[in-house]
């Protein structure tokens, strides 16, 4: 049977994008000084101003505007009258101390039975379709946006601004990827080049230089900003926000998402924290060859340790029975909010180098939760059971 599935990523310089890459900086700013703090910051963007606010309680002294001005300047918005630039832009911070009802429930004497910071449910995904065990589309989208920025930056396409988007659709022969069908490339470019030429360029330096050629053939489509030109973009171009890329942020759509958003949260933050932990067990199930793909689903309450619920969901590609593999993990993960940040070295300030790309995969190989440690004890104990 064929069947299409799309992705789609998007570059440091999309408005909501920088929302998050700021809203992280933060986070890593006060984690820096402040291990222990509590942070919840959200960030907007518009036409030459940022608004940070939320709830930071911490004992660091951390210059909110600063960060935020280095992490624009960083990203590329360094040129003025573009609508949005790190030296006019204007600034504002509203934040204020975690409400003392949600800290009663996650701050507690004996620090391994600190609650989640929230209820709600995480999702995450493994698969064998990429060396990162990460569904193909989304890696695909991901390694066109990381092109475009990597070309603008170094000047081998000098026309390039910041803001860009991408999207690969996939042509999947009984499930299994065979050609590219279609790529989208968005990108936003200064005045004086011409639809054609930007097109060629594109193609030459970004698609072909990003895509693996044995998936691009003569019937891929291939649409250069659709609309013929891309002059305003950024925050000027679009209001941005924090947490509005959750899918970009993850699987592409590939898997299910429970809703939390990442950025400018801190591990306490199950929305976080589980959501990693989830993709790290599923990663391990696959890298394990427990089963050829594994969702699994964790649950928790506010102010409880513990999760209220555990599903794994192997599509009916597992080797041993989905109650093993359900089973391995109680029997080896702690899985309560501690312990996870504990396993991964939550408390550092690491989450800047994930803000955009991607929080899993190849983007994020060198994170803690993307091991696959567990791998080869599961697989002994399984094999120990059978003998």
């Amino acid at each position: 049977m064929t069947t299409y599935f799309t992705s789609e990523s998007v570059t440091q310089g999309h408005p909501d994008k920088v929302c998050d890459q700021i809203a992280d900086a933060i986070l890593d700013a006060v984690l820096a000084a402040d291990p222990y703090a509590h942070v919840a910051c959200e960030v907007t963007a518009i036409t030459d101003a940022v608004h940070i606010f939320g709830e930071i309680t911490t004992l660091a002294s951390v210059d909110y505007e600063a960060v935020a001005r280095e992490t624009i300047r960083a990203i590329g918005y360094t040129q003025p009258g573009h609508g949005f630039d790190a030296d006019t832009c204007r600034i504002t911070v509203d934040l204020h101390e975690q409400s003392p009802d949600i800290n009663m429930g996650v701050q507690r004497e004996d620090e391994a039975e600190s609650g989640a910071g929230d209820q709600g449910m995480m999702f995450g995904y493994a698969c064998r379709e990429t060396e990162s065990l990460m569904p193909l589309p989304i890696e695909l989208a991901h390694a066109l946006t990381r092109r475009l920025a990597q070309v603008r930056e170094t000047g081998i396409l000098p026309e390039l601004l910041p803001d860009g988007k991408a999207q690969v659709t996939v042509q999947y022969e009984d499930g299994v990827p065979a050609r590219i069908d279609t790529v989208v490339v968005s990108t936003q470019h200064t005045d004086g080049i011409s639809e054609q030429a930007l097109r060629a360029r594109v193609i030459d330096e970004v698609i072909l230089k990003a895509l693996p050629a044995h998936l691009l053939d003569d019937r891929t489509h291939m649409l250069i900003n659709p609309t013929g030109r891309f002059l305003i973009g950024g925050p000027a171009g679009d209001s941005g926000l924090t947490g509005r890329k959750l899918i970009v942020d993850t699987y592409g759509g590939y898997a299910r998402h429970g809703g939390g958003a990442f950025s400018g949260k801190d591990p306490s933050k199950v929305d976080r924290s589980a959501a990693y932990l989830t993709r790290y067990l599923a990663k391990n199930v696959v890298a394990a060859g427990l089963a050829d793909r594994c969702e699994v689903q964790l649950s928790y309450a506010i102010g409880v340790a513990q999760p209220v619920s555990l599903l794994i969901d192997t599509f009916g590609t597992e080797s041993v029975p989905v109650k093993r593999i359900r089973e391995l993990i109680l029997d080896t993960v702690d899985m309560r909010p501690a312990a996870i940040i504990r396993r991964f070295g939550l408390r550092a300030p690491i989450y800047g180098r994930v803000s955009c790309y991607g929080h899993f995969g190849e983007n994020a190989k060198e994170m803690p939760w993307e091991r696959t440690d567990l791998a080869d004890m599961w697989l002994k104990r399984v094999q120990t059971h059978c003998a």
